[in-house]
């Protein structure tokens, strides 16, 4: 169908299951008319994914951990289906240990884990997009308002979320003069997998709720639909930006 994405070409990184945010977004692009091309992880998600996803969208091992693998995941993306118009990167983790208790008590291990594939997973997968990035090709990354408050329980995994917002400022610079946007979506709590392994993450949620401005949470639909809009067209004066999809959690 024509919609704000048809005719353009993305890449969504981090989609687990169903209740992801990332597949939240994959519905928005694909309902918006655009390719999607998903990558995974390893076999076992991909075998998840497999029980889902139509068979008709392409799906690449990425593995982000190991930059050499990134660099071979968007050289193969190029061979098969040339340059694209955008990648939505929706990928983070923490180790357990790191989201629960005092902060104060993080390991060296655990802060180097959750920045890695949390926060400079960002800038390999830009760098090594890049040579195969349109003109007005946008980026997209996900973030929550941990990186801004210390919310309870969230610890490690907000200041790789600080970091990513950083990140996203400067390849914004970066990427600027080949026409290359940057942005990232602060989306409100949704109960994801990736939100579970948080200790108490039933009271965050409540929180979270509690929070918005008409007492219901923001759907991974809706955070999808402003993922759309900044992977259009439409935003092209948009980048180095934070935009909250969060009905209202961040102005308490």
């Amino acid at each position: 169908m024509d919609g704000i994405l048809s005719g353009k070409t993305i890449v969504v990184m981090g989609v687990a299951n169903q209740r992801s945010i990332a597949w939240g977004c994959t519905e928005a692009l694909i309902a918006q008319g655009a390719q999607v091309i998903l990558t995974y992880q390893n076999d076992r998600l991909k075998q998840s994914l497999q029980r889902f996803v139509a068979p008709d969208v392409p799906l690449i091992a990425c593995d982000v951990a190991d930059d050499d693998n990134v660099e071979r995941a968007f050289a193969s993306i190029k061979q098969q289906y040339g340059a694209i118009d955008g990648i939505i990167h929706a990928i983070a983790y923490a180790d357990k240990a790191t989201l629960e208790g005092d902060f104060v008590n993080t390991t060296k291990a655990g802060y180097d884990l959750a920045q890695n594939i949390s926060a400079y997973s960002l800038i390999a997968v830009a760098r090594a997009a890049r040579p195969m990035l349109k003109p007005g090709a946008s980026l997209v990354t996900l973030t929550y308002f941990g990186s801004e408050r210390a919310v309870p329980n969230y610890n490690m995994m907000g200041v790789a979320k600080a970091a990513l917002e950083a990140n996203v400022r400067y390849l914004a610079r970066d990427l600027g003069p080949q026409q290359v946007r940057v942005n990232a979506i602060s989306a409100g709590a949704v109960k994801t997998l990736a939100v579970t392994g948080i200790h108490e993450h039933q009271q965050l949620l409540k929180l979270s709720r509690s929070m918005t401005v008409d007492g219901e949470p923001v759907k991974t639909r809706e955070i999808g639909n402003v993922a759309a809009f900044l992977l259009s067209n439409l935003s092209t004066g948009m980048t180095g930006d934070v935009v909250y999809v969060d009905k209202g959690v961040h102005l308490s």
